[in-house]
């Protein structure tokens, strides 16, 4: 099969780099890139990093409100897919670019597969939320990371007796990349080092969702609760979260450490050593249960529903109180339970795509 993948933002490009090598054992693969994220620390470094095939095509959309990055996205990925003429096109996760990608798919009557499909917050108000959800109902092939999403397809009426559209319990492909990936970090980021950090001295935070950033009470209350923990806490500034900072009188003040975003080796070591991660991130709260580091969810909600399981993962929101006391909660004594699979979501997925549904 000739597929086409849709990539644009720091979460697919390393969803696609196990998906990658996978299906082009099996296929032909053609790598467009959105540009949804431009910045060199965010894009190009994962690429280099992730040995992920440079994108045959990068269609430089860039930012924008959701509606013109969207647009945009639309018209040069249709153009894309009619000049390739790809007999599936592939989509990871939940943002423009994956909702972009399917609905020109759609369009254009050409088969897609979902990776990540099925995961729900049930808030609608969040834009991963409809974006999600949209591209499910428009797949053919629809990835599970989980049982839970199967489920939550199965109550939407997504799938069943008839073969199409297909439902697949594949595991999660993070997990893939991260059995890849850990290893090489620990030989290769020396990030650590370089902070002046010791292992398990630390906290990890990220902050970049709108619900945050975008709202000054929320970001102010987070921030409080970062500088009161009393330990070092490193925080990869987000170019969002940045320009939040900078339209507010927040003041950041140690024990606060902002660095520039970080690549994903790096991220990874970040991650693996820290005593405790506070995120707003999807990708980031599965990638801390994975490794076994304790979660505080800066949301009040996850669609990472397994992450919770054995607390090793707690919604906190941005309430100072609740996320001070989360994140000095004893570590959990039992080991994160294997529900994301077995390290093997690619190769399940690639074999998927070999069967072809009829075209209408």
């Amino acid at each position: 099969m000739k597929l086409l993948t849709v990539v644009g933002a720091r979460p697919q490009f390393i969803k696609a780099a196990p998906f990658s090598r996978a299906v082009r054992t099996r296929h032909e693969e053609v790598l467009v890139h959105t540009g949804q994220h431009y910045d060199p620390q965010l894009s190009d470094v994962f690429f280099d990093e992730l040995d992920l095939p440079r994108p045959d095509l990068h269609l430089g959309v860039g930012s924008g409100s959701h509606g013109a990055q969207t647009a945009q996205m639309l018209e040069r990925i249709e153009a894309a897919m009619r000049d390739v003429a790809p007999d599936a096109v592939v989509v990871f996760g939940d943002t423009n670019s994956t909702l972009a990608g399917a609905l020109a798919a759609a369009k254009l009557n050409i088969p897609v597969a979902h990776v990540e499909a099925g995961l729900r917050s049930f808030v609608r108000t969040m834009p991963e939320e409809i974006n999600r959800v949209v591209t499910d109902h428009l797949a053919t092939w629809l990835f599970a990371p989980t049982q839970t999403a199967v489920d939550n397809l199965r109550r939407e009426g997504i799938g069943g007796e008839a073969p199409w559209p297909a439902v697949v319990l594949t595991g999660d492909i993070m997990d893939d990349a991260l059995r890849l990936h850990a290893p090489l970090a620990e030989r290769r980021s020396t990030l650590l080092r370089d902070l002046a950090l010791e292992a398990g001295g630390y906290a990890l935070a990220t902050v970049h969702r709108a619900a945050n950033t975008d709202d000054p009470e929320r970001l102010a209350a987070i921030f409080d609760a970062l500088m009161m923990l009393g330990e070092p806490v490193v925080l990869p500034m987000h170019p969002r979260t940045r320009a939040a900072l900078m339209s507010t009188d927040i003041e950041v003040e140690p024990p606060v450490r902002i660095t520039d975003p970080v690549g994903y080796l790096d991220m990874l070591q970040l991650e693996q050593h820290a005593r405790v991660v506070l995120t707003d991130s999807g990708g980031v709260q599965k990638e801390a249960y994975l490794l076994g580091v304790p979660c505080v969810t800066l949301r009040e909600e996850t669609e990472w529903v397994e992450t919770l399981e054995g607390g090793w993962n707690v919604l906190a929101g941005a309430v100072p109180a609740r996320i001070i006391e989360a994140a000095r909660r004893p570590r959990p004594a039992q080991p994160p339970a294997p529900v994301f699979g077995e390290g093997e979501a690619a190769e399940r997925m690639a074999a998927a795509l070999a069967s072809l549904p009829p075209r209408e």
